[in-house]
């Protein structure tokens, strides 16, 4: 079974983590699709029945991204507001996306220890993407851990950064089965 990797940075070349994971995956075709987003639809003038086709052939889709003030980047919101759609994705009819596994792959800029109730975020990241893990419930598909590193923006070393890369493809083939 092969994975779908979403991947959603509006400038990817500029990522430090992204584009090492990127990388990463791409080492990875037989197991691996990476379809990128604000590559595909610079206008944001998503192609519904095409993106809705896309998820229908896979069964375990990994949405990849940086954490943009606790949320995910604009074009992928879109993107999901798009194509989950009712009828399609939820509904008396939608159920396009029933029983499938969707993770989230995230960067994230700040310190792990600033997302904790005594954090300067005040919540954990569990609570941050609540809204992910409901929209996945809501349409059926399974919501699978998060994978994720901290200290993107400027702490995480070259190395922390290629580290998280091998352990980014653990993290997809522990799911991908």
């Amino acid at each position: 079974m092969k994975t779908l990797v979403i991947l959603a940075h509006p400038n990817i070349a500029a990522s430090r983590v992204n584009q090492r994971w990127k990388e990463e995956l791409l080492q990875y075709p037989n197991d691996i699709a990476i379809h990128e987003i604000y590559k595909e639809y610079p206008d944001w003038n998503i192609e519904v029945p095409k993106e809705q086709r896309l998820l229908e052939a896979y069964n375990h889709v990994i949405l990849q991204f940086p954490l943009y003030w606790y949320s995910y980047p604009p074009l992928l919101k879109k993107w999901f507001d798009d194509v989950f759609a009712y009828g399609w994705a939820y509904g008396s009819t939608g159920d396009k996306l029933k029983g499938k596994k969707v993770g989230l792959a995230m960067s994230i800029g700040d310190k792990k220890e600033n997302y904790s109730p005594e954090g300067s975020v005040s919540f954990t990241l569990d609570e941050v993407i609540t809204p992910f893990k409901a929209s996945t419930v809501h349409v059926g598909a399974v919501a699978l851990p998060y994978f994720a590193v901290f200290g993107a923006s400027f702490q995480a070393s070259d190395e922390e950064i290629n580290r998280s890369a091998k352990e980014y493809i653990d993290y997809i083939f522990t799911y991908q089965q």
